[in-house]
């Protein structure tokens, strides 16, 4: 019989409802998730009380849960932006935990809550209505104040912000603020519960963070109470969101077997590790390092001395989105070497009989369309142990680490190979290629938005959906392999995400 693992998704996105369930499923551990009819649906909440009684009626019979705060709290990541809670109420809510942790003190509870992020632009696709018109202005308040705090701000920036006070809605900057300093205290609420033994672990990601800024400043007081009280080791904080399920689940998975993953690490250019990537605060090399012992591993300095080989495929300078690859972008080609980098990654698997996995995060918001290209040619596509390549680099690191330490302890199974795919369909074909037709070709002779299509399952998903297909058939080349396309939706009715259900087929001999 199969041992029970709970965990509450950050949202109902398929990034975080299925991945953590497809990444386990050839597995030991019976992963349960909410019913979708629990969930919310991106800024409309969902049943917070009837995903409470949910999981204290799965809790009776599991090993552990893996819980994003902010889904039992707020309902998930968006409206943990836009709620109007007390922060009494939430408080209450959190201490559930409490209960359920003196009903089963045996059951390993794992958690995370986010910081809430401050976007740079204006958009109220996932904020406040105002964020429209003023989300800009926002941030550079909240970027300036914090750089005269610290007394590093020009001149420049004072005016600026003097400007921006004489004409930002007082009401709507309140409205913001105050909302941050109530998600705050649930946050430092979360960690009390680490520090009481209540929570066995956790991680507070930063969403979209960066150096300066009013998440920066929260973070600050974060860090202040895990250095109080001496709780470092069992709470991280480092950049991510949407991966962190899959890699607390693989954790959990790997406290149950009684077991640390070695894994070493090799860059594709040796600036690489030192990058800022976009939308993080920090080098690239100190998140990797992050990710690999949050999902209970361990870094050694040697490829022979590793059950994992992480190969990161970085950007050698600046980053820049996955969309622009096709510039031919001179420090891209110049100051890396994929082709080393694959040819290496073919030694360790053929002849080592390594674990390897690549972390494709080059560019932000989508593959590296060279590398998927030079794997297809060695035919390595379905011979490495884990891959991603989506959105932000701790998305893509929180994915493929996971997935290549699941493979490590299972083996190549359908699952795996499965996942594989889904991921050589998204985040090459979609968020690199596809997606950018769809916004440039499409919508605009459809009437349609970025932020707004026709619906889940409209014509645009078809489309998508035929593009992918033609898309596999052309890069997505292997000798034993095909990919099969089952499902293709738009959630959230927008461009940004795909939903797909994909799997492999062998070909015929």
């Amino acid at each position: 019989m199969k041992q029970k693992l709970i965990v509450i998704p950050l949202d109902e996105r398929p990034c975080n409802y299925n991945f953590p369930y497809l990444l386990t499923k050839d597995t030991e551990f019976e992963v349960v998730r909410p019913p979708l009819s629990l969930m919310g649906n991106k800024k409309s909440k969902g049943d917070i009380d009837g995903i409470w009684e949910w999981l204290k009626e799965e809790a009776k019979q599991a090993s552990g849960v893996v819980i994003a705060i902010d889904t039992l709290l707020y309902s998930g990541i968006i409206p943990s932006r836009l709620h109007y809670d007390a922060k009494e109420t939430l408080i209450t809510r959190l201490n559930q935990i409490k209960v359920l942790k003196e009903k089963y003190p045996n059951l390993l509870i794992y958690g995370f809550n986010l910081i809430m992020r401050n976007p740079k632009y204006s958009s109220s696709d996932e904020e406040p209505d105002y964020y429209e018109d003023w989300g800009s202005e926002i941030h550079r308040y909240g970027f300036i104040n914090h750089k005269i705090s610290l007394g590093i701000a020009s001149p420049e920036e004072e005016s600026e912000l003097y400007a921006i006070n004489k004409r930002l809605p007082k009401e709507y900057l309140e409205d913001y603020l105050n909302r941050r300093k109530i998600n705050k205290e649930v946050n430092l609420a979360f960690l009390q519960l680490i520090k009481d033994n209540v929570i066995d672990f956790g991680i507070v990601p930063q969403d979209d963070s960066s150096p300066y800024g009013v998440t920066a400043v929260d973070q600050q007081a974060i860090k202040r109470f895990m250095y109080d009280h001496s709780i470092g080791h069992r709470v991280y904080m480092y950049p991510g969101a949407d991966e962190v399920a899959n890699v607390l689940l693989i954790r959990m998975i790997n406290q149950l077997k009684g077991v640390t993953p070695r894994v070493f690490i090799r860059y594709t250019c040796y600036s690489g590790g030192n990058v800022i990537p976009l939308y993080e605060d920090r080098p690239l090399h100190e998140t990797v390092k992050y990710q690999v012992i949050a999902c209970g591993g361990v870094v050694v300095f040697s490829e022979r001395d590793a059950d994992l080989v992480l190969i990161v495929n970085a950007p050698p300078s600046n980053m820049v989105e996955a969309s622009e690859q096709h510039n031919n972008i001179i420090e891209y080609d110049a100051f890396r070497n994929l082709v080393e980098a694959v040819h290496y990654a073919n030694y360790l698997i053929q002849t080592l009989g390594k674990n390897v996995i690549f972390a494709d995060v080059a560019y932000a918001n989508g593959a590296d369309l060279a590398l998927i290209k030079l794997l297809s040619s060695q035919d390595l596509l379905f011979k490495v142990s884990g891959y991603a390549g989506w959105n932000t680099s701790s998305n893509s690191l929180g994915t493929c680490i996971p997935q290549g330490m699941i493979h490590h302890l299972y083996g190549t199974t359908k699952s795996h190979l499965d996942f594989l795919s889904l991921r050589y369909t998204e985040d090459a074909g979609y968020c690199s290629v596809v997606r950018s037709i769809i916004r440039e070709r499409d919508l605009p002779k459809l009437g349609l938005s970025v932020f707004l299509v026709d619906g889940e399952r409209g014509s645009i998903s078809t489309i998508v959906k035929r593009e992918l297909d033609a898309f596999n058939r052309s890069v997505v080349k292997d000798e034993t392999y095909a990919i099969e396309i089952e499902d293709c939706y738009m959630p959230w009715n927008r461009t940004f995400e795909v939903g797909l259900a994909t799997k492999v087929l062998k070909k015929k001999e």
